[in-house]
C-alpha cells in the first residue's frame, strides 16, 4: 500500500482554520505521483512518450475537518484501468488518529496523445501500475 505523507500549510486553510475544500484534490495529486514514483516510474516517463493523463472526472467527500499544522496520510489506489482511461480512490487520514478517513475522493484520468485525442494506454503504463511498491 502507497501512503504518502504532507502537512497541512497555513496557506492551505480558510478563514475557519480548516483545510479549504479545493486543496483535497493537491493532496489527491501529490498522492498520485507518490504512486508512481513508488514503483520507479513517474509522470514524466508518461510524457516523454507524448501522452498524458488528465483529469476527466473527480469527486472528493468530506468527513471530517483536517486542520493546520495536521500530518495527513493520503492513500491512493489504482481501481480501475480499462483501454483509454484509468481511476484512483484516495482516502485521507490524519497521522496519529482514528482510522477513519478525513476525506475519500475519486479521479479518472483519460491517455491522450499529443494530439488531445484519447489514446490506449501503454502496457508499460499498465504494468507499472499494477506493480507491487
Amino acid at each position: 500500500m502507497v501512503e504518502a505523507r504532507i502537512r497541512v500549510i497555513y496557506g492551505d486553510t480558510d478563514q475557519m482554520g480548516v483545510v479549504y475544500h479545493a486543496n483535497y484534490f493537491r493532496y489527491f495529486e501529490f498522492a498520485r505521483s507518490e504512486y508512481f514514483r513508488s514503483r520507479g516510474g513517474s509522470y514524466r516517463e508518461v510524457e516523454r512518450e507524448g501522452l498524458s493523463l488528465p483529469v476527466v472526472e473527480a469527486t472528493a467527500s468530506y468527513k471530517s475537518p483536517a486542520r493546520y499544522e495536521d500530518m495527513l496520510l493520503v492513500r491512493p489506489c489504482v481501481s480501475e484501468v480499462k483501454r483509454v482511461s484509468l481511476t484512483f480512490t484516495y482516502e485521507i487520514f490524519r497521522e496519529g488518529g482514528p482510522d477513519t478517513p478525513l476525506c475519500t475522493g475519486r479521479t479518472v484520468h483519460a491517455c491522450v496523445g499529443r494530439d488531445g485525442k484519447p489514446t490506449r494506454l501503454p502496457d508499460a503504463v499498465v504494468r507499472l501500475l499494477h506493480e507491487s511498491p
